[in-house]
């Protein structure tokens, strides 16, 4: 059998919101996600993404730096 080798995936969230200054606070009340939610992406703690999520804090950071 063959082995799937392991891929990474890093989110560059921390960056964003800094450049945007957006607190991890801000962002989860913003999306009504919990913070702690935030957190781990912003960590990069998250082992299974998930998609719903990543719309919701993309979609909130362009709506947040348009208003900037």
């Amino acid at each position: 059998t063959k082995t799937i080798p392991k891929k990474n995936i890093k989110l560059f969230l921390k960056e964003v919101l800094v450049d945007r200054e957006m607190s991890r606070y801000q962002l989860a009340k913003l999306t009504n996600i919990g913070y702690q939610t935030i957190d781990n992406y912003y960590k990069n703690k998250v082992v299974r993404y998930d998609s719903d999520i990543i719309k919701k804090i993309c979609l909130v950071i362009v709506l947040y730096s348009s208003f900037q």
